[in-house]
């Protein structure tokens, strides 16, 4: 991926090497438990505020944190200028997208963070993987994730990196647009099967927006090298429901897959990837996942 060519987004907030309080724990929601939330360790958070807030969780204490150690210059950090050109490239196109339908895209902000953050949805941790949480509309990234990507589920290069961002930047682009919030509430009044279900086509609809913007910025600014489609396929195949529970239950169960098959996966990435349009996208409607 071309991606030194690109701006360097300046809405990154780094909180690496800053520590969480001792004793402080994810917050959890009636009806999940903590061990639910890191068996989607593995897979992309679907928004955070699904799993760990409910009616009776209210505001999220407010936690000090204090610097373990300073951070290098961003002039010496590579992987937060690779983080911070992809960021720039989902602005710059989603900024275009927005435009031309007579709206104004407002951008995430992404926090860095090292091994356990504070967010308005509750705790996160490195273990959760990266996730978005719409309460203050910020992505948030653990950089060891992506050596995790790497070693373990073999989706290596930084396409696929670029991919995990793209995703989770296409979560706040459907809670910018409402889709988001309507899953949410259409999920209260939904069996656990059916909220699972509306789950997987939010999930799927977040590849395919991830799609949308690879071509988009592609066409408009050429970031795309040989082999780059290829990794981010692997990737989205990689973070299977089905690959996932194979490795970690030794059994496939659909009913409760939350994020999608790996064909499904796929699937939607590439559908966004080859359409470049929104209208492509719409999991929603579509008869066959």
């Amino acid at each position: 991926m071309r991606w030194r060519q690109s701006r360097q987004s300046r809405n990154i907030e780094d909180r690496r090497g800053m520590g969480i309080p001792r004793g402080a724990r994810i917050g959890g929601a009636s009806g999940i438990g903590i061990l639910v939330v890191l068996v989607l360790a593995v897979v992309f958070g679907l928004d955070p505020g699904a799993l760990l807030e409910d009616g009776s969780l209210g505001e999220p204490p407010s936690i000090s944190v204090t610097p373990d150690s300073p951070q290098g210059s961003p002039g010496e950090d590579e992987p937060r200028q690779f983080v911070a050109a992809v960021l720039g490239e989902t602005e710059d196109t989603w900024h275009a997208l927005f435009e031309a339908a007579g709206r104004t895209y407002e951008p995430p902000k992404l926090v860095l963070f090292s091994h356990a953050v504070d967010s308005a949805c509750g705790f996160g941790q490195a273990a959760m993987g990266p996730f978005y949480c719409p309460r203050d509309r910020k992505v948030y990234l653990d950089l060891g994730f992506f050596e995790e990507l790497r070693s373990r589920f073999g989706a290596s290069g930084d396409f696929a990196q670029a991919y995990v961002i793209a995703h989770e930047v296409g979560h706040h682009v459907q809670n910018l647009v409402g889709i988001a919030g309507r899953v949410r509430e259409m999920q209260s009044r939904t069996s656990r099967a059916e909220g699972n279900m509306l789950s997987v086509r939010l999930e799927l609809q977040a590849d395919c927006l991830a799609g949308v913007w690879a071509h988009r910025a592609d066409k408009a600014r050429q970031i795309l090298e040989a082999g780059d489609i290829e990794e981010g396929l692997n990737a989205a195949s990689a973070i299977g429901d089905d690959r996932i529970q194979r490795r970690t239950q030794g059994q496939v169960v659909p009913e409760s897959f939350t994020h999608g098959s790996s064909a499904q996966r796929v699937r939607w990435f590439r559908q966004g990837l080859e359409e470049g349009v929104l209208e492509a996208c719409d999991t929603f409607r579509a008869d066959r996942l």
